[in-house]
């Protein structure tokens, strides 16, 4: 897991992920970096820093955040090696992708079952063509 030898200050991968995990679920939550520093006390420059995991976040503050994004502490970390702990893992990486916060955005706010399921079956033909035509 993380360096045991590497200072107390130093960001370490575990600081990389949790910061990935509160940007992911900030955009989920539609917030942007200003606002979720306003709620928390910090300034925006201070919410990319933890995003980014240049910054370690403390535990109060993370307390903060998962407060303001309706989320418990535990959905910040990895929980042990787990299939569950996996499973939430390639979620967040999913999320990453760019555009992926936002089409999951519309996505659900598509009332009419039978109009997602054209939209899910257009989105997977289009992912069909673009292996296909790196095939």
């Amino acid at each position: 897991m993380d360096d045991p030898s590497a200072s107390p200050k130093q960001a370490t991968k575990g600081d990389v992920i949790v910061g990935l995990r509160i940007q992911a679920l900030r955009k989920s939550r539609g917030l942007s970096q200003t606002a979720l520093g306003v709620a928390i006390g910090v300034t925006f420059q201070q919410v990319q820093k933890y995003e980014n995991g240049t910054n370690r976040v403390g535990a109060g503050r993370l307390s903060d955040i998962a407060r303001v994004l309706g989320a418990p502490v535990s959905a910040f970390f990895d929980e042990g090696d787990d299939a569950a702990a996996q499973e939430k893992t390639e979620v967040f990486d999913f999320l990453h992708a760019p555009g992926a916060v936002d089409l999951l955005n519309a996505f659900i706010t598509i009332e009419d079952d039978q109009l997602r399921r054209e939209v899910l079956a257009i989105v997977r033909s289009a992912a069909r063509m673009e292996y296909d035509q790196g095939a």
